[in-house]
């Protein structure tokens, strides 16, 4: 399988940049894997890249856009960050990855079991840690929670369905966040040359699940 060129990054569409990664998760899944030459990708891209997709996904070890879809080099832009949530640089990224390098396709990956979200449900003891940094990123999904939690419900990282359901939250969350903070991208959804969507993976498994 070669790398993208800007002949065939051209002729895919945002709905055939989704079956792509849907059926790369799929091989993934299989253990069947696309036969590639990633040293012959490396000579391909030395001029230029030309990826189809945007993938904004958590830092966490087991959660990386190129093997879960099974991509090579050239083809996708990975971005990450503890949580898969947007701010400013992050939407300056997919601006570019859409509007200045053509891709086709924005997804909000996020995951089961994500820690970051298990410290926004754990902040409290966060916060005894002193990690100013750290206690900034997990009070983004303060809101989020306050959402998705009903009263008398636990909120810890413990409660594995108030877990759940903050991740899907999230993601859409997120996805609203692309769309009112970026002019940009909203107008390119808008007007049927990106599409915008969001998915799940499943630690366990390795399924994605769109949602």
């Amino acid at each position: 399988m070669k790398a993208h060129t800007l002949e065939t990054q051209a002729t895919i569409t945002p709905e055939k940049a989704f079956e792509i990664l849907k059926e790369g998760n799929e091989r993934f899944v299989q253990n069947l894997k696309a036969n590639r030459d990633l040293l012959a990708q490396v000579n391909d891209t030395r001029s230029g890249q030309w990826p189809f997709a945007v993938i904004l996904s958590c830092i966490d070890s087991r959660t990386s856009a190129e093997l879960i879809f099974d991509q090579g080099l050239g083809d996708i832009f990975s971005v990450r960050i503890a949580g898969n949530f947007a701010n400013q640089d992050i939407l300056g990224s997919m601006e570019f990855g859409c509007n200045v390098a053509g891709s086709k396709l924005i997804v909000v990956l996020g995951h089961s079991k994500c820690g970051a979200l298990k410290g926004g449900l754990d902040s409290a003891a966060i916060r005894e840690t002193g990690m100013e940094n750290l206690i900034h990123l997990v009070d983004h999904f303060n809101a989020i929670i306050n959402e998705v939690i009903t009263e008398g419900e636990e909120r810890s990282s413990k409660n594995d369905d108030l877990l759940e359901r903050l991740n899907v939250q999230n993601v859409k969350q997120t996805i609203k966040d692309i769309r009112n903070q970026s002019t940009t991208l909203n107008q390119m959804e808008k007007d049927g040359k990106i599409k915008i969507v969001g998915a799940n993976y499943n630690v366990e498994t390795g399924i994605v699940s769109w949602l």
